[in-house]
């Protein structure tokens, strides 16, 4: 049976997120609920339309307003954000914010939140000539101020905010959306009384980012599981032929599948192969064969929100009906590294901590890791903290920040080890999969790799 990626009726979410789905009726069994244990070949989901595509968008959108944005901002002890972009150059956060028909900022598009205080709703402001779907008040007139910056000048200081965040930072690129230009013209604009009250949005930006609610995680493991069907759809004799068909070959099969299903890649696939007596991974027009490990890396974006997974197949020799015992070994020891890494995430410690008492632990067990695992959400390597580098395992500024609560990760990493069967060659055993931390546990979305996938030789 194909699943629509939508809620069920059943699940516990509030009132804007069972509204999102409302137009897209389906029974409860439909839904894909989280799970630890990830099915060897799913059914890829049934995908919405552009219509139910937007509809969600929109209703999530609207949830988000209403609840992240008083939430992070009495956090942060912040009155009044501001937010800028210019047409088709939108900075991170605001290309979060426009509503599912506005495929880009209209000329400068210019976003204000307001904490008026004493518990009262957060003013959404635009100063523009449009309102964003509805969900920002249009709060520009032109006929009467032609000055767009001057028209936000005047709606800041009749508020007379304590604290003004703008986006700018030197660490992260989230919350770096204020180019030079448009903040002289802001400064300019701006009274004088008011500039010592100028600070930095950065952790707002990126704790807007990273949070998930409700109606969201309702969706990702469907999503997820999109990613693992055709993951599962390349890594089948459906797609690859031993003996003719190239890495390449599969790689670009991915991006013909995408197409086909209007969905979206946010990176080029990667597929590679480790040969007994190759030194490395071998990429390109290399022709896939009998006896050969291929590792993929794949990820799409849909309902705005992305995946990111790395999995592993064997192509079976002649005779055989599994993988060597080494290699089943090998992505066993990167499962463990998986278990542990999720033991140690706790709210309030940074990434550098946690990527530091993992390895620690596994290396203790006489594995030997490297972890290099981020946050995901809408953006692929999302906001907020590192937890390691593939080329740097000892910690990082972009690792400093702590975990937080309601967030998305992708488990990435990779174990190394020497299999037997290949005379004691030392093999690379990456694995990835998205993961949902709610404040207590890591779990998987949509499961994860446990078993090398199988390819018939013949």
């Amino acid at each position: 049976m194909q699943n629509r990626l939508i809620t069920s009726g059943k699940s516990l979410v509030c009132a804007v997120a069972l509204a999102a789905f409302a137009s897209v009726p389906a029974k409860a069994s439909d839904a894909v609920e989280m799970s630890e244990a990830e099915q060897a070949a799913p059914q890829l989901p049934e995908l919405l339309s552009a219509r139910e595509r937007s509809e969600v968008i929109d209703r999530i959108l609207a949830e988000r307003l209403d609840t992240v944005i008083p939430q992070i901002m009495r956090e942060q002890g912040v009155d009044l954000w501001l937010l800028m972009a210019r047409e088709y150059f939108e900075e991170p956060v605001i290309a979060t914010m426009l509503d599912a028909q506005s495929m880009a900022a209209r000329r400068r598009t210019i976003l204000i939140f307001h904490d008026p205080g004493d518990g009262q709703p957060i003013e959404r402001l635009t100063v523009s000539r449009y309102g964003l779907g509805g969900l920002f008040n249009p709060s520009w007139i032109p006929e009467e101020q032609p000055d767009q910056w001057q028209a936000v000048a005047d709606i800041i200081e009749e508020r007379d905010p304590r604290t003004i965040a703008l986006n700018y930072s030197d660490l992260s690129a989230f919350g770096d959306g204020m180019t030079l230009s448009q903040y002289r013209l802001f400064m300019n604009a701006l009274p004088n009384k008011l500039h010592d009250r100028v600070k930095s949005g950065e952790t707002l930006a990126v704790r807007w980012l990273e949070t998930r609610v409700a109606s969201e995680m309702e969706i990702y493991p469907g999503i997820v599981r999109t990613a693992h069907a055709l993951i599962a759809q390349a890594f089948s004799r459906e797609v690859i032929t031993p003996g003719v068909t190239t890495a390449d070959d599969v790689r670009w099969w991915y991006r013909d599948r995408l197409l086909e299903l209007g969905l979206t890649p946010w990176f080029h696939p990667s597929v590679a192969i480790q040969r007994e007596g190759e030194e490395g991974m071998l990429r390109g027009e290399v022709v896939i064969e009998p006896g050969d490990l291929l590792w993929t890396d794949f990820g799409i974006t849909y309902l705005r929100l992305n995946t990111d997974t790395q999995h592993l197949a064997y192509v079976l020799k002649p005779g055989e009906t599994q993988a060597p015992a080494g290699l089943r070994e090998g992505l066993a020891n990167s499962n463990r590294v998986q278990d542990i890494l999720r033991s140690h995430f706790k709210m309030g410690l940074s990434g550098n901590e946690v990527l530091a008492r993992a390895r620690a632990e596994a290396i203790d067990e006489g594995l030997d890791p490297s972890i290099y695992t981020h946050p995901i959400g809408y953006h692929g390597h999302g906001a907020g903290t590192a937890i390691g580098f593939w080329d740097n395992q000892n910690g990082d500024p972009r690792g400093d920040y702590t975990i937080h609560p309601n967030t998305a990760w992708s488990i990435e990493l990779t174990s190394y080890a020497q299999v037997p069967e290949w005379g004691g060659q030392r093999v690379d055993f990456r694995t990835e999969e998205d993961a949902y931390f709610d404040g207590e546990s890591v779990r998987f979305l949509d499961g994860r790799q446990t078993e090398i996938t199988l390819i018939p030789s013949g």
